[in-house]
């Protein structure tokens, strides 16, 4: 689940119905998520999972038993893989649960008010069978500063922290998501968006030729009607991705051209064969580009070994390399704050 704090929002306001978040607190040892990975239960069913399997089976049905419970129950439950659920991870999983009403439709507007602003950490009292309702332990809104004042590193997307007042659990709200705009609205534009949609992408889908979107697209994708696309390159922010794969290659081209002339881009990709990287190498050279220019462009695009030319295919093989390059990123960026000697 990309953005909990939204679906927990829009479950909420759909019909009022009370909704149970799950949220994986701590782990050790191997287990199916990482802190962070939650799953909203509802009279409705379940949106997001906390890794499936018997443990995330045992916890919905105590997620259930807490719909028909008194409103702003929580509970803290510990797993024992191995030993309770007989899965073969091993490892130790706590979960904590907290029943959310329509009544916290103005808590939860607030925690997304203030991560716009940058306080993009929740923190939670654990203290048993506290009530969240407005009011009584709302939790608190926190810069990623000022979590680590409290000792809370968030190496993990959650933490949980020990304090006089009881335990403490903190979760980051940023979305982590990686800009990226998509020139090209065909056939593998299309799969290409089904498949990275529920993905930390932020999409912007350009086409030149107006009306080209089906029907139903996520709505967390925005589209751009862009009669002369190469135009709209000076309008992605910093360090944007973009993919090129619009239906014809004179606006590849255009499109490659003024990337490298904004040079702005943090990745770029271009579909096609290996004729057509070499001509749209050779073209870029006689403008007048370096080869060191030319080698921030990625030619053609898609993790190997996948030969189908079906659009779904390339679609998978695409997607995969987009988050091979998002994790190779993030291995090599300082993610959590830590405290330095003077």
């Amino acid at each position: 689940m990309r953005d909990w704090l939204t679906t927990l929002h829009a479950a909420l306001a759909r019909d009022g119905a009370p909704v149970v978040r799950v949220v994986v607190a701590t782990v050790r040892g191997s287990a199916p998520r990482e802190p962070g990975a939650a799953m909203l239960v509802s009279a409705r069913g379940t949106i997001g999972s906390i890794g499936g399997g018997h443990l995330e089976l045992v916890a919905t049905r105590t997620a259930h038993e807490m719909l028909a419970s008194a409103p702003g129950a929580t509970r803290l439950d510990r797993f024992p893989l191995g030993a309770s659920l007989g899965q073969c991870c091993g490892g130790i999983v706590e979960l904590w649960f907290q029943r959310y009403e329509k009544d916290d439709l103005p808590t939860i507007d607030g925690a997304i008010a203030r991560r716009e602003a940058g306080a993009h950490v929740l923190a939670t009292s654990m203290t048993p069978g506290a009530s969240m309702t407005p009011g009584a332990l709302a939790p608190r809104c926190l810069t990623r500063a000022e979590a680590l004042q409290e000792g809370a590193e968030l190496e993990e997307r959650a933490q949980v922290v020990a304090a006089k007042s009881g335990d403490m659990l903190y979760e980051r709200t940023d979305l982590e998501e990686t800009n990226l705009w998509l020139f090209g609205a065909g056939h593998v534009g299309r799969a290409l968006v089904n498949v990275l949609a529920p993905l930390p992408f932020r999409i912007t889908w350009v086409d030149s030729r107006e009306g080209q979107w089906p029907e139903g697209f996520p709505d967390s994708v925005r589209s751009l009607h862009a009669p002369e696309p190469q135009d709209e390159v000076r309008d992605m922010p910093a360090d944007a991705w973009a993919l090129v794969m619009t239906h014809s290659h004179d606006e590849d081209l255009a499109i490659c051209q003024a990337l490298l002339e904004d040079g702005r881009f943090g990745w770029a990709g271009v579909i096609g064969s290996q004729p057509k990287t070499t001509r749209f190498r050779q073209r870029l050279s006689q403008r007048g580009f370096t080869p060191e220019a030319l080698a921030r462009l990625t030619m053609p695009i898609g993790i190997g070994g996948i030969a189908s030319k079906e659009p779904a295919a390339i679609a998978v093989a695409v997607a995969a390399q987009l988050l091979q390059l998002r994790d190779a990123r993030a291995a090599v960026e300082v993610a959590p704050l830590r405290k330095t000697s003077e």
